[in-house]
């Protein structure tokens, strides 16, 4: 157990349940009900691919207690947002593969990030002990509750109480990470190994907090964790699908996987994780936050991405079951 929820290499350990892995894919869309949790997985009529896609930050539900809360208004708050990238990724459904999507925005509760990675200076009480406030990311203001937006202004009016980090947490932090075990689980248990597809997007251009502040960026970047998430031949595919498409792509810079990637992902047990992210100046208006009008046809490429990636011959991915350091290329 790392951080309340199961390591990837535990992963294996954790399917003990009887029932066969079909039977147990039919019942998690009903252990995870949306209306409950703020999430839902969209399951395909039949599992035929050892993939698990996942959608963290394309949630759009703001509560009016949230609204209410902030200083900044509804437009402000989505640009954080990975705004339709659920929408991109719905093929994989077609294709046999599950996509878990949370509801609930970022700007609320990040599943991205560990449980409890905050920042002191938000709160009117203290932070109890082995809450993370030392992080990079809680530094930037983008811990598991942000204290600003993507572009640096500030969310909140005022102060919040730790109580309310931790309900966020457990109400919709905790059941996604439950959910995107299990996922993992059955689709390791049906086809021996599992590739996990985190999805994202990034803005066209690099914000003020970011490395790359000002720069254009690429099409896509794909973040491996430099080669340690997953086989290179995972990330190398996704790559060659995009490029023969003329994407610009890059690795790893300046986004090279998040939380997700770095726990769940695993090579030596037979999980692998890639992130990727889409330049929302491919698909969308940024400014409007409405889909453009090649919003369909880069939901084609992710359609094409994602099959490619369902095929990788599971062979060469059994030869990876070393140490993520040896899969360096």
């Amino acid at each position: 157990m790392k951080n309340g929820t199961l390591c990837a290499d535990q992963v294996q350990a954790g399917t003990t349940d009887e029932r066969s892995a079909d039977e147990l894919a039919g019942d998690i869309s009903d252990r995870f009900p949306s209306d409950e949790l703020g999430l839902d997985i969209v399951e395909p009529m039949y599992r035929s691919l050892p993939l698990v896609l996942a959608s963290p930050h394309s949630g759009r539900d703001y509560s009016e207690a949230f609204l209410a809360a902030s200083r900044l208004d509804a437009l402000a708050l989505r640009r954080s947002e990975d705004s339709f990238v659920d929408e991109l990724f719905a093929g994989a459904r077609g294709l046999g593969a599950p996509l878990l999507r949370a509801h609930f925005p970022r700007a609320y509760v990040d599943p991205n990030r560990e449980p409890y990675e905050l920042d002191p200076s938000m709160f009117v009480d203290s932070l109890p002990e082995g809450v993370n406030t030392q992080s990079a990311r809680v530094r930037g203001g983008l811990g598991t509750v942000a204290r600003v937006v993507a572009d640096g202004s500030e969310i909140y009016r005022g102060k919040l109480c730790f109580e309310d980090a931790d309900f966020r947490i457990r109400k919709f932090y905790r059941p996604y990470h439950a959910a995107l075990t299990e996922l993992i689980q059955v689709t390791k248990r049906r086809f021996g190994f599992v590739i996990l597809i985190d999805c994202h997007s990034m803005p066209s251009v690099g914000g003020p907090m970011d490395s790359d502040a000002g720069s254009k960026r690429a099409d896509f970047i794909l973040g491996d964790r430099h080669g340690t998430s997953c086989h290179p031949v995972v990330t190398l595919t996704a790559e060659r699908v995009l490029k023969q498409r003329n994407f610009t792509v890059c690795r790893n810079t300046p986004y090279a996987g998040g939380f997700t990637v770095q726990h769940y992902g695993c090579p030596k047990e037979g999980v692998h994780a890639l992130q990727i992210e889409i330049n929302r100046a491919t698909y969308m208006d940024e400014a409007r936050i409405c889909r453009g009008p090649q919003f369909a046809g880069i939901t084609a490429e992710m359609t094409r991405v994602v099959a490619a990636v369902g095929r990788i011959d599971p062979v060469v991915l059994d030869a990876a079951r070393c140490s993520p350091g040896d899969l360096i290329p």
